[in-house]
């Protein structure tokens, strides 16, 4: 069975512009998703790109690159088109979705998915999230209220149900069920829960001062 990731970059970013090239504690920011791919068990490690400025530095970090449509990278279309793009063209039978954004995630995750994937049609990574009280203001008002709970019956963290948050590092599924479904993800689902602290994805500059002082 050929196990093969795919990490999608896009030469635009409105956020943080280039920030597919970035440096992240002194490499590019893709270099740090392509590294983690290559040290673990997928065969092939591919970058989906529109952009030769990635195309190169993805090569010279070990990376295959497939050249995609431009019109499968403009800020609206979601990365799945471009990841069914690069699966079509490539012989495989498992497809590894990594987000290049996701500089912290490592290879033992992914490896944990892959394993996954023998009780699972899909799996994807996720932190935990302990119960907090949250609150929102609905549009057109002054009033503020309480999103599934009462205040007259304020429940104790330990006694709500946690809920797994998607933080967006990796998904896994078969390239059968893949072009079956056009998602990254469907039937029997499983999780790769990650730390919270490990899951932080860089769409801004915030964003990427957090992750330097992290990986320092």
């Amino acid at each position: 069975m050929k196990r093969v990731s795919i990490i999608t970059a896009r030469g635009g970013s409105k956020g943080v512009p280039q920030k597919n090239i970035i440096k992240i504690s002194g490499a590019p920011l893709i270099a740090h998703t392509i590294q983690t791919s290559i040290a673990s068990n997928v065969n092939e490690t591919w970058v989906s790109t529109d952009d030769e400025e990635i195309a190169d530095i993805s090569r010279s970090y070990g990376a295959n690159v497939m050249m995609r449509p431009r019109e499968l990278s403009n800020d609206v279309i979601m990365p799945d088109a471009a990841v069914i793009y690069t699966a079509k063209n490539i012989k495989c039978d498992v497809v590894v979705f990594i987000q290049p954004t996701a500089p912290l995630l490592q290879y033992k995750y992914i490896n944990e998915g892959l394993e996954m994937l023998q009780n699972y049609d899909s799996v994807f990574s996720a932190y935990k999230e302990h119960w907090y009280p949250r609150w929102r203001k609905p549009c057109n008002s002054q009033v503020y209220e309480t999103i599934n709970w009462n205040i007259k019956k304020r429940p104790r963290r330990q006694d709500v149900e946690e809920v797994y948050v998607e933080n967006g590092a990796f998904y896994a599924t078969t390239k059968k069920l893949l072009l079956e479904t056009n998602l990254r993800y469907g039937n029997n689902i499983g999780i790769v829960e990650m730390p919270f602290y490990e899951s932080f994805q860089i769409d801004t500059v915030e964003d990427i001062k957090l992750i330097e002082k992290i990986l320092c």
